[in-house]
């Protein structure tokens, strides 16, 4: 029975010591499912170099862009449950599956949330002709004119498209999609006059805004950004409780050890609140986070809900 009670014992501080201490033994891959330069990308490499400070081991980006994020989700998806390969996703995470009939992951039971690492929301530009110097003005427009208005997205289910889609839904307004090949070719037809709005990321509207080729109505999310400080959110400038916001999170595969996801959790709660990431994440008009595991975890699901009713309301069928 002594014999037991030490071995039980042992296998109690080897645990610990590996929880606390033993983790990690060797390099860690961060999977970004886009390419370099992105939001996603500029949160993985923050996080990598602190990671790698903090830890003692070193921790790398590698970046397998494809199929709508999908090829380096499955990836993660499917890598061993030990720590050693985790993923830096966007809201496409939870999106995917409400836009897709056949994804290869479950955003919920195939990842162990670690952090909601920032937010961001899109910015609302108008070509500067339209007789709208607000978002009052321009919901009124349209409401004079339903359907008359055309709106541009970098494609079908894109936060830019749902983001829209729930201001319609919100304000009771009529607007043509017109779906393109990216958000830069929008923006392009925006600046020329072919379409009278759309939803834009911050890095960039914000150049655009400030040489008076587009005017910012509003922005998505609940606050102001530091990057075009004097632009409404939606909810404030005319249509209450919107809110439309892309994201950036910390998962690893289901079953990763709890000690591990705290670890990681506890470091990058540290790194989200460095200068450094935070001046970078403002270049995107995003802001920096650090929940808890359980709090990220219940905005997935949250926003799979939301979005999927979103979706239904737009009649955007599952591809």
């Amino acid at each position: 029975m002594r014999w037991a009670k030490l071995l039980f014992a042992g296998f109690l501080f080897a645990g610990n010591a590996w929880g606390q201490g033993e983790y990690p033994a060797r390099p860690v891959r961060i999977v970004v499912p886009s390419p370099p330069g992105g939001g996603t990308d500029i949160v993985a490499r923050v996080l990598a170099q602190h990671f790698s400070k903090a830890m003692g081991q070193p921790f790398f980006v590698e970046n397998k862009p494809g199929a709508g994020n999908m090829i380096g989700i499955e990836f993660v998806a499917r890598s061993p449950a030990d720590g050693y390969t985790v993923l830096i996703v966007a809201s496409t995470l939870a999106l995917n599956s409400v836009l897709y009939k056949k994804v290869p992951y479950d955003p919920v039971k195939d990842f162990a949330p670690v952090a909601l690492a920032a937010t961001a929301p899109n910015v609302l530009i108008v070509n500067p002709a339209l007789p709208a110097q607000t978002l009052a003005e321009f919901i009124a427009l349209a409401k004079k004119k339903p359907g008359a208005l055309s709106y541009g997205t970098p494609g079908i289910g894109t936060s830019p498209h749902l983001s829209m889609e729930l201001l319609k839904s919100m304000a009771g307004i009529d607007l043509q999609h017109v779906p393109y090949r990216g958000t830069a070719a929008a923006v392009t037809d925006l600046i020329g006059g072919q379409i009278a709005a759309t939803f834009a990321n911050a890095l960039t509207a914000k150049p655009q805004v400030d040489a008076g080729r587009v005017r910012a109505l509003a922005v998505s999310g609940p606050k102001r950004i530091e990057a075009l400080a004097a632009v409404p959110p939606v909810a404030e400038a005319g249509v209450p409780g919107y809110e439309a916001m892309q994201w950036y999170g910390l998962v690893a595969p289901a079953g990763t050890p709890a000690p591990v996801i705290a670890r990681l959790n506890a470091e990058a709660v540290k790194a989200l609140q460095s200068d450094e990431m935070r001046e970078k994440l403002a270049l995107d008009g995003a802001q920096p986070v650090g929940s808890s595991p359980a709090e990220f975890g219940a905005l997935i699901k949250s926003e799979l809900e939301k979005w999927a009713r979103v979706a239904r309301a737009a009649g955007i069928e599952q591809q």
